[in-house]
């Protein structure tokens, strides 16, 4: 598998980004890593990495969006004064934990639950970048520092 990945770069790289930030329980870092150090152009792998693990981040906003009445009523039952008091910490403090987003076991509920209070997509979008772009970028950054060990 690892194999397949490094022979495919930016496409696996883009694949699996997206993927972590679906629910499904991936990482992506490790590939990002391992192709900048593998000689492969760090600027392009954060942009493809962050391109990549956003997309995904709006996917999970859009399961929210369009699923979470069903997935909250009927799947997880939650109930209506739990949701409230959810909505109550999010609206308080839940905008600007999307810069977490990236978080893993956090970043995909945020997601989800931004989707479900239908917080204003160009915001959502805006602060997700940003928390993702920086944490590929220290990730790229370390990788290049101590590809020499």
């Amino acid at each position: 598998m690892e194999n397949f990945l490094y022979s495919h770069g930016y496409p696996a790289l883009f694949l699996l980004s997206f993927l972590a930030a679906t629910i499904l329980p991936l990482g992506s870092e490790w590939l990002l890593a391992a192709l900048v150090v593998k000689g492969m152009d760090p600027v392009l792998s954060i942009a493809v990495a962050t391109a990549g693990n956003t997309l995904g981040a709006c996917t999970t906003f859009g399961i929210g969006l369009y699923g979470g009445p069903f997935l909250i009523d009927r799947v997880l039952r939650i109930s209506d004064e739990s949701r409230c008091k959810a909505e109550t910490l999010f609206g308080k403090y839940g905008l600007w934990s999307l810069l977490f987003s990236w978080v893993p076991v956090v970043g995909d509920p945020l997601c989800f639950v931004a989707g479900v209070l239908r917080i204003q997509f160009a915001l959502f979008v805006v602060l997700v970048l940003i928390g993702k772009l920086a944490r590929y970028g220290i990730i790229s950054l370390i990788a290049v520092k101590y590809q020499g060990f």
